[in-house]
């Protein structure tokens, strides 16, 4: 199925949950939020919400700095 993850397009396999997209592509959970169709997902929702075809996601991790 085909996602839009930050704006770009991915192929990834069917019935990924979010948990299952972010360990596909590398990321930690620590300090990261995710949105499906431009709502944010609670943390505790990564392991049950599945992903379907043409979802747009959006992952954002806060920048350090000073």
């Amino acid at each position: 199925m085909f996602l839009k993850v930050n704006g770009e397009s991915i192929d990834v396999p069917a019935g990924l949950t979010i948990d299952a997209l972010l360990s596909h592509l590398g990321i930690t959970r620590e300090y990261t939020a995710v949105a499906v169709n431009r709502e944010i997902t609670p943390k505790g929702e990564y392991a049950t919400v599945t992903l379907k075809d043409g979802d747009k996601i959006e992952i954002v991790r806060p920048m350090g700095g000073g």
